[in-house]
C-alpha cells in the first residue's frame, strides 16, 4: 500500500478549488472528486491539507511522514493526471521521485557541461554561472530548480538562489518508506523557516528544496505520452480535460508493458508485436501464471522436437523454443499491463526460465544420440552448456541480492537557510573529480560509451541474455546440429561470464 496525501494550493492565494468540473470526461466529475477516486485504490483514507498556511501545512505534513510505514505519494489535489502517470511515479524504485518540465530554452543537459546553444546565446558555462532567482514561469509555476539527466541538482525558492534554473517541478511527488523519517524531519526545519518563502513558492517546490539540501537523491520523470496539468480556473479544467482526451492512455499503458532494458532480440524480434497478443489475452481474463505455463508448454515441445534428431523437427523445435520465449515475454507484459502479480508468478518465471533450457539441453542431447551421431562428447558439451549457465545464473542473483543491501550513495548537503547554491554545486564538482579517478573513471566511461546505439547494442548481447540464448538454439539447431549449438552456447556463454564477472568485480571495488 501507499499513503497518500493531498495538498491544498501552495502559499499565497487559494489556487485548488475544489468545483471545477471536467465536462468533456465521463460523469462529468470535479477536479477534486476525480484525484480522489483515482487515489483510493493506492490509500482508502488520504490525507489531506489544507491550503494557506504554509508552515501548518509542513508540519502536518511531517505527522503524516513520521507515522507512515509505507511509502508516501504526494499530488496537489487540483492535479488532472492519467491514472497510468500515477502508477507509474509510484513504481519507481527511487527514494525519492518527483514529476519535472524542463524550460523551453536552450540549455546544457548535464551540469558542468557546455553546449553549442550555450555558446549561440552568449551563456556562460554551467560552472560560472551566477545563482539566481528565477522569475520565468512555466504552467503557472516559477522556474526555480534545477535538474540533471537522472535527478534534481538543486532547487531554489523566492529567496534562496539556484544556479542556472531550468524546470519546474510538477507537483507528484513519491518518497519511498526509507526516506519518510528524513522528509518528516525536513518538514519541520522548513516550518521554522516559512518566513522566508514567497507567495509563489509552490509547496512541493519547498519540500523538494528541502530534500536535496539534506543530501536525498530526488530522481526526475516527465509526462512522456501520458498527460498531467494542475487547474486553477474552469476554463483552465475544460482545456485540460479534452486535451487530456486526446491521450491515448490504453496505449501507453501498453508500451509501460514493455521492459525498456531488453536485449537487442527481445527489442527488435519479439517486443515488437508481444505487447498486443499481451493485451488480447489480459482483456480475455487470462492470467500472467496461464500464459506462464503456456510458454513452458512450448518449451517442453521444442525438446521434443529435438529429440527426435530429425531435420524436419529439428525446424519446428527452432519455432517452438522462440514462441516459447515469446510467451515468456508476453506473461511479465501481461502482468505489468493488467497489474496482477504475485510471489508464485515471480517464482514460476524465475524458475521456469531456467527449466526451458535445461530441458532443451536434454532433447537436443537425446537427438543426436538418436540420430547415430554418438554419445560420449555430446553429453560432456550439454553439461558444459548447463553447467555454465547455472553459474551465470548464480552469480546474477547473488549479485542483486547484496546490490540490494548496498546502503545509496550519499550526496553533499546544504544548510536550509544558505542563501544560495554554490557550495552544493562546488561540492557535488569535487564529488564528480573524486569518482572520474581509478575504477569509478573506467566504469564512467564505459557507461558514457553506451550513448553510442552500436556500442550500447553490442554491450546489450554480449552478456548473452535469455533472448539472444534462445535466439541461438534456434537458430543453430534449425540450421546446423546439437553440436553446433552447445558450441555456440559454450563459448559464447564464457565471453559473457567474463565480461560480466570483470564487469562485477569493478563495482564492488568502486
Amino acid at each position: 500500500m501507499t499513503r497518500v496525501v493531498l495538498l491544498g494550493s501552495s502559499p499565497g492565494p487559494d489556487t485548488a478549488p475544489t468545483g471545477l468540473r471536467l465536462a468533456a470526461l465521463p460523469g462529468n466529475p470535479t477536479v477534486a472528486e476525480r484525484l480522489r477516486n483515482q487515489v483510493l485504490t493506492m490509500d482508502p483514507t488520504p490525507a489531506t491539507i489544507g491550503s494557506g498556511d504554509v508552515a501548518a501545512a509542513l508540519r502536518a505534513l511531517a505527522e503524516v511522514a513520521e507515522s507512515a510505514t509505507e511509502p508516501l505519494f504526494i499530488i496537489p489535489e487540483n492535479s488532472v493526471i492519467h491514472d497510468e502517470l500515477i502508477y507509474q511515479i509510484n513504481k519507481t524504485k527511487r527514494g525519492a521521485l518527483v514529476l519535472v518540465a524542463k524550460e523551453p530554452r536552450p540549455v546544457a543537459e548535464e551540469e558542468g557541461e557546455e553546449t553549442e546553444d550555450d555558446q549561440l546565446n552568449g551563456n556562460v558555462p554551467i560552472a560560472e554561472a551566477e545563482p539566481e532567482i528565477g522569475m520565468n514561469e512555466v504552467e503557472g509555476l516559477p522556474v526555480r530548480s534545477r535538474i540533471g539527466k537522472t535527478r534534481v541538482i538543486s532547487v531554489g525558492t523566492a529567496t534562496h538562489l539556484v544556479t542556472r534554473p531550468n524546470a519546474v517541478l510538477l507537483g507528484p511527488m513519491y518518497i519511498s518508506a526509507r526516506n519518510a523519517p528524513m522528509l518528516a524531519e525536513t518538514c519541520r526545519e522548513l516550518a521554522a523557516m516559512a518566513s522566508a518563502f514567497g507567495d509563489d513558492d509552490d509547496l512541493v517546490q519547498i519540500i523538494a528544496f528541502g530534500l536535496v539540501r539534506k543530501g536525498v537523491s530526488v530522481g526526475i520523470r516527465g509526462r512522456r505520452d501520458l498527460f498531467y496539468r494542475r487547474v486553477t480556473s474552469q476554463e483552465q479544467a475544460n482545456e485540460a480535460a479534452v486535451e487530456m482526451s486526446g491521450f491515448d492512455e490504453d496505449r501507453a499503458r501498453l508500451n509501460n508493458a514493455v521492459k525498456g532494458a531488453d536485449g537487442f532480440f527481445t527489442t527488435y524480434f519479439v517486443s515488437t508485436y508481444s505487447r498486443f497478443i499481451a493485451r488480447w489475452a489480459a482483456r480475455r481474463g487470462l492470467t500472467p501464471n496461464q500464459v506462464t505455463l503456456i510458454s513452458i508448454a512450448l518449451g517442453v515441445a521444442a525438446a521434443a522436437c529435438f529429440a527426435t534428431g530429425q531435420r524436419p523437427w529439428m525446424i519446428a523445435g527452432g519455432l517452438l523454443i522462440y514462441f516459447a520465449f515469446v510467451f515468456d515475454c508476453v506473461d511479465g507484459q501481461v502482468a505489468r499491463y493488467a497489474r496482477k502479480f504475485g510471489v508464485l508468478g515471480a517464482w514460476l518465471d524465475a524458475t521456469f526460465d531456467r527449466f526451458k533450457e535445461y530441458v532443451v539441453f536434454a532433447g537436443l542431447a537425446v537427438g543426436w544420440v538418436v540420430a547415430g551421431n554418438g554419445g560420449d562428447d555430446i553429453w560432456i558439451f550439454a553439461l558444459a552448456a548447463l553447467g555454465l549457465q547455472s553459474v551465470r545464473h548464480l552469480l546474477d542473483f547473488s549479485f542483486g541480492i547484496s546490490n540490494r543491501r548496498k546502503p545509496p550513495a550519499k550526496l553533499p548537503t546544504l544548510a536550509l537557510d544558505a542563501r544560495d547554491d554554490r557550495d552544493l554545486r562546488q561540492a557535488l564538482e569535487r564529488r564528480k573529480v573524486e569518482q572520474s579517478s581509478g575504477v569509478k573513471r573506467m566504469l564512467k566511461m564505459w557507461s558514457k560509451a553506451g550513448k553510442y546505439r552500436a556500442v550500447h547494442w553490442a554491450r546489450k548481447m554480449i552478456v548473452f541474455p535469455i533472448g539472444e540464448r534462445f535466439a541461438a538454439i534456434a537458430i543453430t539447431a534449425a540450421l546446423f546440429d546439437a553440436r553446433i549449438t552447445f558450441l555456440t552456447l559454450v563459448i559464447w556463454g564464457s565471453v559473457a561470464a567474463v565480461y560480466t564477472l570483470t564487469g562485477r568485480l569493478m563495482r564492488s571495488l568502486a
